[in-house]
């Protein structure tokens, strides 16, 4: 009995590996249905693949170089127009300066609007959006003034720092301080002018091209129309007693907001609103003059 059952042993070893031997075709079969679902067949082929790194990994594809700033290599001088201190220096800016042709008083306190709002802190106001509006476009943009000094500066001071800064434009920004119904702006040009230490020859040209773009694009930005008082409706001034323009070496001009004085026109002054339009308006023009 006991030779009969270890002589069954071998025979159900025997199925159990016909069995298993059975089932080898079946598992094969499966695992290749799971490779060919699931396993590496599913990848990308091995030149559609991004180069390895120095690590293995994969190198990213390269990123599209961005377009350069249309003001990029430019430089920009922002002249705000009057210190906001300089109520409280009258003596310094009474002092009389060289302005090429003959002499005239360092600065003055500027104008306002009836209510108190000054030309001063407009000035700055704008400037400061102007600032950031060609910043954002690539340009190089230098403050003669932020409100960082006590008075000034003086506007002999004024035209050298755009000369040292070899400025590619020049705006000094300003609020007229007319009579009522007097409304709109203008932009001041500089005259041809020789003697002294003063010689415009070579910006009058460039500096009209700059204020035409600046007019045409503030009036455009703003809404508003070239002032009805001085220009002959061309938005446009010619002098030749502002040392600022005559001590130049560069193109620059002034802009003229608007009357603080007129009512209607200090509102718009005094609209924060429309503040950013006059910022954008006199930008647009710098950038077409600059890019042109």
């Amino acid at each position: 009995m006991h030779h009969d059952d270890s002589s069954q042993v071998p025979r159900r070893r025997s199925k159990l590996a016909l069995a298993g031997a059975a089932l080898v075709p079946a598992v094969l079969a499966g695992w290749l249905v799971w490779a060919v679902t699931s396993g590496p067949a599913r990848s990308a082929p091995p030149e559609a693949r991004p180069a390895p790194g120095p690590s293995g990994a994969p190198l990213a594809s390269p990123a599209t170089p961005a377009p350069p700033a249309p003001l990029a290599g430019k430089t920009v001088v922002i002249d705000p127009g009057h210190n906001p201190g300089n109520f409280e220096h009258p003596r310094e800016i009474n002092q009389s300066v060289n302005i090429g042709t003959n002499r005239k008083e360092c600065d003055t306190t500027g104008t306002s609007t009836n209510s108190g709002y000054t030309e001063a802190a407009f000035t700055l106001d704008v400037s400061h959006r102007l600032r950031t509006l060609l910043r954002q476009q690539g340009a190089t943009v230098v403050l003669t003034q932020d409100a960082d000094r006590p008075y000034g500066p003086c506007i002999d001071e004024r035209a050298r720092i755009g000369n040292t800064a070899k400025a590619d434009a020049v705006v000094s920004v300003h609020a007229d301080g007319s009579g009522t119904g007097n409304r709109g702006f203008h932009v001041i040009l500089p005259a041809p002018v020789k003697g002294g230490t003063a010689d415009t020859t070579s910006i009058v040209g460039p500096s009209r091209a700059l204020g035409e773009r600046i007019a045409r694009e503030f009036a455009l930005a703003t809404g508003t129309a070239p002032a009805n008082y001085i220009g002959g409706g061309t938005g446009l001034d010619v002098r030749k007693d502002l040392g600022g323009l005559n001590l130049s070496t560069v193109p620059k001009v002034f802009v003229e907001c608007g009357n603080m004085r007129d009512p209607k026109d200090a509102a718009l002054l005094t609209d924060t609103a429309w503040r950013q339009k006059a910022a954008r308006g006199i930008a647009a023009g710098v950038s077409t003059y600059l890019r042109d």
